[in-house]
């Protein structure tokens, strides 16, 4: 993306961008923003936690928590808290509500209809899933809109683009399943490579060799996986020799009630749990 070009669009936006809750999500959005070429001085963060790091954003020219008079007629909202104060958030957000101002929340569980009901009616709302590997750039976000026109579609995803990849989805109700396989998705691969190196110790290896053989393969892997053009399953095949050791690896993790159907059970469980969340 041209850092200048969105500078550039940034500056022609009809207000300023609003970013509520600058917390780990939240401030790697802003990071992003500001690594797109965002001009600071068109952002606006409200944020009560004080840190070192929130205060820092004021040196960047940032204006942090300002008064109710600069946050009206945003061109974008971003909702980046816990959705426990969610009710707050809103009622914050509904303060820079403009005519062509977009809502975009990343608060799990919030639906489209819970956010509408907390905004000036009408309000275009984006709700978005994004996950962990977002704090370095690499993360995926999904994101549905209700009321959106095509410009502020456009900046939401440019918005959401900020700390990687984007997909949009017309079905609001695929966002549980969303947030199963790729919102909660990190800790299962976290997961893989604690019991990798628990299986290295108990098969005799040093835990320290056994650790750091466990990480580098996990994340080397899943390097490989997105630089590959081709399947998974492709991948999996090309490092598996009849009769050799992955082969018998893999009759055990690929049996009955073994990884494939872990996973699958694992992913229907987080996928209900997010419905009752959202309810």
């Amino acid at each position: 993306m041209n850092a200048a070009k969105d500078n550039g669009e940034l500056r022609e936006l009809p207000g300023p961008l609003v970013l509520i809750g600058a917390g780990k999500m939240g401030g790697a959005l802003l990071d992003g923003w500001l690594n797109f070429g965002f001009a600071p001085g068109r952002i606006i963060v409200i944020e009560p936690q004080t840190t070192p790091a929130v205060s820092a954003l004021v040196a960047r020219g940032i204006h942090l928590n300002p008064n109710t008079a600069q946050l009206a007629g945003a061109a974008a909202v971003v909702i980046a808290v816990k959705p426990q104060v969610a009710a707050e958030a809103l009622a914050s957000a509904a303060t820079s509500i403009a005519a062509s101002t977009v809502v975009v929340s990343i608060m799990a569980g919030r639906t489209l209809q819970s956010l509408a009901d907390g905004l000036p009616r009408g309000c275009p709302v984006v709700r978005a899933m994004p996950n962990l590997p977002a704090a370095i750039g690499r993360g995926i976000t999904v994101a549905v809109a209700r009321g959106a026109n095509r410009q502020q579609h456009k900046l939401a995803g440019r918005l959401l683009s900020a700390t990687g990849a984007v997909e949009w989805i017309e079905d609001e109700s695929l966002m549980d399943a969303v947030t199963a396989v790729s919102g909660s998705g990190p800790a299962y691969v976290f997961l893989l490579a604690e019991a990798l190196a628990r299986a290295g110790v108990e098969a005799g290896l040093p835990p320290d060799l056994a650790e750091k053989l466990a990480r580098e393969t996990v994340s080397g892997s899943g390097e490989l996986l997105r630089r590959a053009n081709v399947d998974a399953a492709l991948l999996r095949e090309n490092v598996t020799s009849h009769g050799g050791t992955t082969a018998a690896a893999l009759a055990v993790l690929m049996g009955q009630n073994g990884f494939v159907s872990l996973m699958t059970r694992a992913v229907a469980a987080a996928t209900d749990r997010s419905r009752q969340l959202a309810q």
